[in-house]
């Protein structure tokens, strides 16, 4: 069978090639057209764009930026009528994958949703939008399940890809003597997007000359060289690693993080983390007024309560930063928060998302 599949950031690439790679088992005749990144390609089939042209975070940015995406969606929806898939298979990325999820409905082609929109934690009504044009959705989250059914939907619970990702990992023995590092790391995972990096970057490197007896690593994004980070490195004591973030929380002592994936990566590698967050004055002023939801983190919201501190914005500073991390690094704030992780990794679950996804979409394919 044919599978058009649309991820749109670092995540989806991830998430995405590991579902096809779990695809080609149940389906050995899959055939693949996607819009993802490197990891997806690895896979095979045809990568008609790459996600680095199409991440736009918040209101503003999406605003500025509107004609681009709105030139991606076009090209995006003629490909996909051209290529005529036995399946969409949308990966998160709401903002764009629900248009394309609308069209491709209109057009008689049957819509999967892996990874659910994030409609919990804003304008709860689009679940209705969802009922009707998205025909088999798969959610990811725990919590997702009962959300659903006070909608009256039904949909399926597959467990958490990044468990499938992480259950694949292998360590590399040889990475701290690879990088020159020592035994008390600490990471900073700034996010893969330009926005993001450029406003959290500084904030977390403003705390090194605070923790002199640290390294401190960054997990660098693949779409971005070294010269593009040295331009916020001033301290000797900073090292960046690209492509290798599963190693680095592998030995990290500690973490600061982006909000996004990248926390529930960091808890489930059972490492006590700071999250950070800083968005355009008038994104986050409307994303206040919008937002219902009490965290922001991954890992705090699928405990339903806090675990992780989340410095937001004018609380994402040096000093703030500097005594999160003091809290975590040793002592009793570090032991509550890794027997927290404990718990939440007995909520995940265990691996096998992509697996029993793939077998999910190819039995709804051969019924349907």
């Amino acid at each position: 069978m044919r599978y058009y599949l649309v991820a749109g950031e670092a995540s989806g690439d991830l998430h995405g090639a590991n579902l096809m790679k779990a695809l080609k088992i149940q389906d050995p005749d899959a055939e693949f057209r996607f819009y993802g990144g490197d990891k997806m390609k690895g896979e095979g089939g045809v990568l008609k764009k790459h996600y680095a042209e199409m991440a736009f975070m918040g209101f503003t940015e999406v605003l500025l930026n509107l004609r681009t995406i709105l030139k991606n969606m076009k090209a995006c929806k003629a490909d996909v009528l051209e290529y005529n898939p036995d399946a969409l298979i949308l990966i998160d990325f709401p903002g764009f994958n629900l248009k394309i999820a609308e069209f491709a409905k209109e057009n008689g082609i049957r819509v999967c949703y892996y990874i659910s929109p994030k409609v919990w934690a804003w304008n709860q009504k689009r679940v209705l939008k969802i009922k009707r044009i998205v025909d088999k959705l798969f959610c990811i989250l725990p919590f997702e399940v009962d959300f659903y059914k006070g909608w009256g939907m039904e949909v399926d619970y597959v467990g958490n890809p990044l468990l499938d990702a992480i259950a694949q990992f292998t360590p590399d023995p040889a990475f701290k003597n690879t990088y020159g590092l020592n035994d008390k790391i600490i990471a900073l995972l700034p996010g893969s997007r330009k926005q993001e990096i450029e406003r959290l970057l500084p904030d977390m490197l403003s705390v090194t000359d605070r923790f002199p007896d640290y390294q401190f690593v960054v997990a660098a994004a693949p779409n971005f060289d070294e010269h593009y980070y040295k331009q916020f490195i001033s301290s000797e004591n900073v090292t960046l690693v690209f492509e290798r973030t599963y190693d680095l929380l592998n030995v990290a002592t500690a973490a600061i993080v982006a909000s996004g994936t990248a926390t529930l990566e960091t808890a489930l590698f059972h490492i006590p983390q700071v999250v950070v967050y800083r968005g355009g004055t008038i994104s986050v002023a409307i994303a206040r007024m919008l937002v219902k939801i009490r965290f922001i983190s991954l890992v705090n919201l699928i405990m339903d309560r806090k675990v992780v501190t989340e410095l937001i914005q004018e609380d994402c500073n040096t000093k703030n930063i500097s005594e999160e991390l003091n809290l975590i690094l040793i002592g009793e704030g570090r032991q509550k928060m890794l027997s927290d992780y404990e718990e939440l990794s007995s909520k995940m679950g265990t691996a096998g998302a992509s697996e029993r996804t793939a077998k999910l979409i190819v039995s709804y394919l051969n019924i349907a």
